[in-house]
């Protein structure tokens, strides 16, 4: 083990003086190829050349069976690759077995959501009866109610709306137009918003202050309302119910969250929300084990005997 031990000494002097690692990110480095160097032993290896792909892979393999995490053993086998890298490079080893060794992938990481308890405390608890509470109301509604991003709900325009019919013309990424449907309190908000309260905001434009633009959402100076505008109100509103740095986004996936739960197809939701590619989808489909379960005592014939 001294060939090993030797040219780990070298590699931490490596790391420290010409990648310029700090000391607590060498030591890091150094404890994880101090479990590896062990793994050898263990195996009865001595030599760089004896280290080949599969002994790579059966070190990845015994991390797992410790149970480590994903992104921990992602962590692990990157400074094995490092580590025989600057092998090859001093000249100490042919080839870097670690090379072609595909890490575990990181749990995707699932994105936040509202109960639905919590969009209904944060909307229904919402009231202001001027012209500027009016319009944050219906954009709260109409945010989580069509799972719009917040860039869509700032261009929409007057001639978007088609409340009659229950939908909106919407312009996604890429200019691309979609149809998405509207319904319940965020039509009945967009309505009073409309009669109630734009006309007031809209009156701002006359000052010379900004233009409306047949913009839908208007600020205090009646123009258009922009993004930062949305974000702050979303945060705010969050505050209001304990969720601190809530994001429009995290309404766009309440929405598709909700839907789902409430069985709506797949196909549907795509459209609703405007993705292209149907496999962008499936990080919306984690419903929660409760439900799950809930589902298959209801459904599955064997569970009611």
């Amino acid at each position: 083990m001294f060939e090993f031990e030797n040219a780990l000494d070298e590699y931490m002097s490596h790391l420290r003086i010409e990648r310029g690692a700090s000391p607590r990110t060498a030591e890091a480095y150094r404890r994880d190829l101090e479990g590896y160097l062990a793994f050898l032993d263990g195996q009865g290896i001595g030599s760089f050349e004896a280290v080949t792909r599969e002994v790579v892979v059966a070190y990845e393999g015994s991390l797992a069976e410790e149970g480590l995490a994903a992104t921990t053993v992602r962590r692990r086998i990157s400074a094995v690759r490092g580590y025989h890298k600057f092998l090859v490079r001093e000249g100490l080893a042919a080839g870097n077995p670690a090379e072609a060794v595909d890490a575990p992938r990181a749990a995707e990481r699932l994105p936040d959501v509202l109960s639905i308890e919590e969009v209904g405390r944060m909307l229904d608890t919402y009231i202001d009866e001027r012209p500027s509470g009016l319009r944050d109301r219906a954009l709260l509604e109409v945010l989580y109610g069509c799972g719009l991003r917040a860039s869509e709900i700032c261009g929409l325009n007057l001639d978007n709306l088609y409340l009659d019919d229950g939908f909106l013309r919407v312009f996604g990424k890429g200019a691309k137009e979609r149809i998405v449907p509207i319904a319940g309190a965020a039509e009945r908000a967009l309505r009073t918003y409309l009669a109630d309260g734009r006309p007031s905001l809209a009156r701002g434009a006359s000052r010379g202050d900004g233009a409306s633009e047949g913009a839908v959402f208007l600020n205090q100076r009646g123009g258009r309302l922009g993004r930062q505008s949305v974000f702050n109100l979303v945060r705010k509103a969050g505050a209001s119910i304990g969720r601190y740095n809530l994001h429009p986004h995290t309404l766009r996936h309440s929405f598709a969250t909700h839907m789902l739960k409430g069985g709506a197809d797949l196909r549907v939701l795509q459209e609703i929300l405007g993705h292209a590619d149907m496999s962008t989808l499936q990080v919306y489909t984690h419903l929660d084990r409760t439900h799950l379960h809930e589902e298959y005592a209801h459904a599955h014939p064997r569970d009611k005997m």
